[in-house]
């Protein structure tokens, strides 16, 4: 195990948290990046912020993160604050989550192509019929992975 900066990187992988957090739900994923500099994702859902600590939990006991990445929006503090009681040797930063949503929604739209007439539409124009915290939560990952490391 190598020491770094920001967490550990084991066997060659890097392996962090992403969180959106809110009211309601919150986007929540896990992020690898590979020795050769490929970032892929391991798991990618909303949850129940209800929920937020015993998925947190699970998270960290699966992939054995360096760090959760939180995007800061408005109930980030109250998020932050649950999770350093819960799990205080997890490494939490928060980031700026600037225009997150706008990005996971064109995310949205790659993952899953409009069908039928919808598909005739541009996707600028329509609305994910889903909740789209998850692809946020990849993103902020993913920008950290990316500038970071």
């Amino acid at each position: 195990m190598k020491n770094m900066e920001a967490g550990r990187e084991e066997a060659g992988r890097l392996v962090v948290l992403g969180l959106d957090p809110g009211r309601d739900k919150c986007g929540f994923a896990a992020l690898e990046k590979t020795e050769d500099g490929q970032i892929r994702v391991l798991m990618q859902k909303v949850i129940e912020t209800k929920h937020l600590e015993q998925e947190a939990a699970a998270a960290v006991a699966a992939f054995s993160p360096c760090k959760l990445i939180e995007g800061n929006g408005t109930t980030s503090k109250e998020a932050y604050e649950r999770l350093k009681r819960a799990l205080p040797a997890l490494s939490i930063e928060v980031v700026d989550e600037y225009r997150t949503t706008e990005q996971a929604k064109k995310e949205y739209w790659k993952a899953h192509p409009p069908t039928g007439f919808r598909r005739l539409l541009p996707t600028t124009m329509q609305v994910p019929p889903v909740p789209v915290d998850d692809f946020v939560a990849v993103i902020l990952a993913t920008r950290y992975l990316e500038q970071w490391h």
